[in-house]
């Protein structure tokens, strides 16, 4: 794994994103990795590691999470902006290689144009769809772990309370407490899984105590950005209603759904097969919101789409 940063430009000003990498830097093969809500790069620890074998993977952290900066004017936060920090990362993830040896060649060649696919969980699934939705998208094959195109208000709002608790923690004994309530949707997972998402959820502070490796400013992102259309009429009762987008991608898609999942409901994962891309739908007995992809299975869903 390597650790890098990418300068972005958003409304007011420049800041930083952060993003692990992981393979053959000159692979034509990019996957891109972006996380839910609260979370981070991390998360895809696993998964990266075994697609790794075969592509290059590139796992971000959204602005106000993980290693990235903070924004300095909260309203900045929204899905324009995380789109085009997207944008601009696919960009130099598929700029070629430069080898001075051969500099004389690649001037004359046309450069391959690289496979660019995408793995959203939650929040980093809407972005994905946001993306792959647009004319010209570079997105190949769009991976969506438990988002639907219809968020429902309830699944909405807890997910929102759950930003607002920010209180600093004393040690990691009780981060891991806060880590394994808070997501226990994740489903089971082993001892060292759940200490590798406390040990990443989060950073420490000067004062020995750990606070959670997110802006809880993010909380008013949710439904910020012009892509996303207000519901109207009976949609409205539903919750938010991203099918315009949905339709418009033509991208081969993956619907990955927890069994239990409160944000990803069953008939709207059913509504959603027999329109757009018409997906493929996998799901996991024992998992709520939302699949860590650390398991086996949950691994091999994504392989096999990806890369079979």
């Amino acid at each position: 794994m390597r650790s890098h940063s990418l300068q972005c430009l958003g409304p007011n000003g420049f800041h930083r994103i952060a993003y692990t990498e992981w393979g053959d830097p000159g692979a034509g093969h990019v996957v891109v990795c972006a996380p839910g809500l609260t979370r981070n790069a991390r998360d895809f620890d696993f998964l990266a590691q075994r697609l790794a074998r075969r592509c290059r993977v590139i796992c971000m952290d959204v602005a106000g999470r993980g290693r990235s900066d903070w924004l300095p004017n909260k309203s900045d936060y929204g899905f324009d902006l995380y789109q085009s920090e997207s944008a601009a990362l696919i960009a130099r993830a598929t700029a070629p290689a430069h080898r001075p040896l051969f500099a004389w060649l690649q001037r004359l060649l046309p450069a391959p144009a690289a496979r660019v696919d995408w793995v959203g969980t939650s929040m980093g699934g809407i972005i994905g769809m946001l993306l792959a939705s647009q004319p010209g998208s570079p997105i190949r094959r769009l991976v969506l772990n438990d988002l639907g195109a219809t968020v429902p208000w309830s699944a909405l709002a807890r997910l929102k309370g759950f930003v607002r608790r920010h209180e600093p923690y004393s040690d990691l004994r009780a981060v891991a407490r806060h880590v394994k309530e808070v997501y226990a949707g994740f489903g089971p997972l082993t001892d060292s899984q759940w200490r590798h998402l406390t040990r990443h959820s989060v950073t420490r502070q000067k004062d020995g105590r750990y606070r959670l490796a997110y802006d809880p400013s993010i909380e008013a992102s949710l439904w910020n950005g012009a892509d996303l259309d207000m519901p109207i009429g009976p949609e409205l009762v539903r919750g938010i209603n991203l099918w315009r987008r949905w339709d418009a991608i033509r991208a081969p898609t993956l619907i990955l759904r927890g069994a239990d999942s409160d944000v990803l409901p069953r008939d709207v994962a059913r509504e959603m097969l027999g329109r757009g891309p018409k997906a493929r739908l996998v799901e996991f007995p024992g998992v709520g919101h939302a699949p860590a992809l650390m398991g086996s299975d949950q691994i091999a869903a994504v392989e096999s789409f990806l890369l079979g």
